[in-house]
């Protein structure tokens, strides 16, 4: 078979398979098994069974369940609506005070959880009834929740940036660290815009006119220690090359169960729904590496990769015009695997197409949290979030210098 031909039937099928709603992993999986046999027959099914048990051999692999677990820990417990309060405390005599702690609440749980879902919908839970309490805008808020809970994509220790470095065999620590300067960066991007809004039109974030002593601000701190220890034992020890990114996973996740044993909410049913939840979305998420290195493994076997790599040389583009292209593909489909610069614009990418209507993630989790609010009232509280996050993007993509002597420095 032809590379053109294979490249439009694997692609085609694939894309076919997704909409008909298929799993992601699954539908990799089959697509790889069918070209497979079409091309070799059923003999040549077993360099899919060695792509796959490659990356079941992958130590990398184990830090996936390890981090979801520190998330799904975080959730269950009471850590984060404590955290949550402190911010509340500190922030919210500020017009926009709520949303800024809001905001600031949500990076340090995508630190904490490294996963989009769990610092979303956490997020959400735990803030919205108190910015309902205070007349906050409905759309100002679900829009700046939504934005922000997609840090946890970007933010170390992310769980997609393992993924990447797992595909690519890029260094996870020099990700992490690309990771958390873009993310940075675009938490000040966020908190600026909201700052700004609600100064210029305080009645949709009106500050608090509840007065806190500043006695219990101060013992409000007290909740931040454990999570700032969390993440620092996890983030220091990838950064000072004392601790890989799966043994600073292990510790992670042994730190916020010690947290929570201090905190006297360590119990049997807790292990037991901690441990279950942890299956599924770790389940989830390895399937899909599965389907992806089947995937891979035949388009690679069967040239398509050179293919691909002939016909954009070809093109005689420019760099910059290659990028706009290969940032459309990242943005519409997800699919990314380049070097540290490269794959750090492409996550903040994907941190776009999460809430990007119509189907953005972020967008159902908003759903889920706000059920009665109107699927395009939805789609209009993001959409100056998307502008304002696109644009950070392009600040990045013309000042590459940033993430990549960033990562120089930390490294």
């Amino acid at each position: 078979m032809s590379p053109e031909l294979l490249t439009a039937g694997m692609f085609g099928l694939l894309l076919v398979l997704i909409l008909a709603g298929v799993s992601l992993a699954f539908a990799l999986g089959s697509v790889a098994v069918i070209f497979t046999v079409i091309m070799n027959g059923t003999s040549g099914l077993f360099p899919i069974l060695s792509a796959t048990f490659g990356s079941m051999w992958s130590i990398s692999l184990a830090a996936i369940p390890l981090f979801v677990m520190m998330g799904v820990s975080l959730g269950k417990s009471k850590i984060a609506s404590d955290l949550y309060r402190a911010f509340y405390l500190w922030s919210g005599k500020l017009n926009g005070g709520l949303l800024i702690g809001t905001t600031g609440f949500a990076s340090l749980l995508s630190a904490m959880t490294g996963s989009c879902a769990a610092s979303t919908l956490t997020t959400g839970m735990v803030g919205m009834p108190a910015m309902e309490r205070h007349n906050y805008d409905k759309r100002l808020v679900l829009g700046t929740i939504g934005a922000a809970g997609t840090l946890g994509i970007l933010i170390p220790p992310s769980i997609t940036l393992i993924v990447i470095g797992m595909s690519t065999g890029l260094s996870i620590g020099k990700l992490f660290m690309g990771g958390l300067i873009a993310g940075v960066g675009m938490l000040l991007v966020i908190l600026a815009y909201v700052i700004l809004i609600a100064n210029l039109q305080p009645e949709k974030a009106p500050a608090s006119a509840e007065s806190i002593p500043f006695r219990d601000k101060i013992r409000s701190l007290r909740s931040i220690v454990l999570p700032i220890t969390i993440v620092a034992i996890v983030l220091l020890s990838i950064f000072l090359g004392v601790a890989t990114p799966t043994e600073a996973a292990a510790v992670g996740a042994a730190a916020v169960l010690i947290a929570i044993a201090i905190r006297g909410e360590f119990s049997w049913s807790f292990i037991k729904d901690v441990s279950y939840s942890t299956a599924t979305m770790s389940g989830m998420v390895i399937w899909i590496i599965f389907g992806a290195s089947a995937f891979v493994s035949v388009y690679s076997a069967a040239n398509g990769i050179d293919f691909v790599q002939s016909f954009l040389l070809s093109l005689e583009l420019s760099p910059w015009l290659l990028i706009v292209i290969m940032q459309a593909a990242g943005f519409i489909l997800g699919m990314f695997l380049d070097p540290i610069w490269f794959a750090v614009i492409f996550q903040l990418n994907l941190c776009v197409g999460y809430i990007s209507p119509p189907f953005g993630y972020n967008i159902f989790y908003l759903k889920t949290l706000s059920p009665k609010t109107p699927i395009l009232e939805l789609y209009k509280s993001v959409l100056p979030f998307v502008v304002i996050m696109i644009l950070f993007g392009v600040f990045l993509l013309a000042f590459p210098s940033i993430i990549t002597e960033g990562v120089k420095i930390l490294t």
